[in-house]
């Protein structure tokens, strides 16, 4: 059984003191594939060291996360395009809109998510979309940008069954984590009704631990509650959903 973990920030300092034990619990549970979203150019290196380290499991990502997306905005997207052109790169990601903790650049949030979907077509690259109280704002650029070329995975999806419905209508999975074992996540209830064809495992580590984790630092291993939670809501084993949500990141990200 290979699993994939679609989302997960191994190069993040809360990883720094045992980094190298958290990817090998994960892959001897059978977590083979570790796909690393960007946040900004203060972690790049760090994420090519950890390429370097773990070339056969580590797939890296580029983009501008629209948390770090500040006045100096279009200096990043300018990273972001020059490493393109050096490094491979399976997505760009992750990028969007979050107005959770701050709107003061709402614009600059809007721009820069449409350059960068943009700069993914060009590339024929997916998109993750990271999405705090933003499905409106998010869901608005999508319909600008919508084409056949346009595809990814709507990371930690959280909406409800008619945003999951229009978010699969423009080219995206969804992107399922720890919240789904929440008593509280909401989207157990209705996504049983969303084949499997459309869903993606993820952990968003260090971050959203699942159940019993919750609270405490997150890490791909965990990717078996998440797996065991699913199980249970679509009634499969989870060797099938194993397989079908490999085979649906293998979709995505062409590896």
């Amino acid at each position: 059984m290979i699993l994939t973990d679609t989302h997960t920030h191994l190069y993040s300092e809360a990883f720094d003191d045992d980094r190298d034990e958290v990817i090998a619990r994960a892959i001897k549970q059978g977590v083979q594939r570790f796909f690393i979203p960007a946040i900004d150019s203060t972690y790049t290196d760090a994420m090519l060291r950890l390429k370097s380290a773990y070339p056969k499991h580590i797939f890296l990502m580029a983009g501008l996360h629209p948390t770090h997306v500040k006045e100096d905005f279009e200096n990043e997207l300018a990273h972001v395009e020059d490493l393109l052109k050096k490094h491979t790169y399976y997505a760009i990601g992750e990028i969007g809109i979050d107005l959770f903790w701050d709107k003061t650049f709402l614009k600059q949030q809007q721009i820069a998510f449409k350059k960068q979907i943009q700069l993914a077509k060009k590339h024929k690259l997916p998109i993750i979309i990271h999405c705090r109280d933003a499905f409106d704002e998010v869901f608005e650029v999508l319909e600008d940008e919508k084409s056949d070329d346009l595809f990814g995975i709507f990371h930690c999806f959280t909406g409800n069954f008619k945003q999951a419905q229009k978010t699969i209508g423009y080219g995206m999975k969804l992107g399922i984590g720890g919240v789904v074992t929440f008593k509280n996540g909401k989207i157990d209830a209705f996504l049983n009704q969303i084949p499997l064809k459309h869903i993606v495992l993820e952990t968003d580590s260090p971050y959203l631990a699942p159940v019993p984790y919750r609270g405490k630092r997150n890490e791909s291993l965990y990717l078996l509650e998440i797996i065991n939670t699913l199980a249970s809501i679509y009634a499969k084993p989870v060797a099938e959903i194993a397989a079908i949500t490999t085979q649906n990141s293998k979709e995505i990200f062409g590896i």
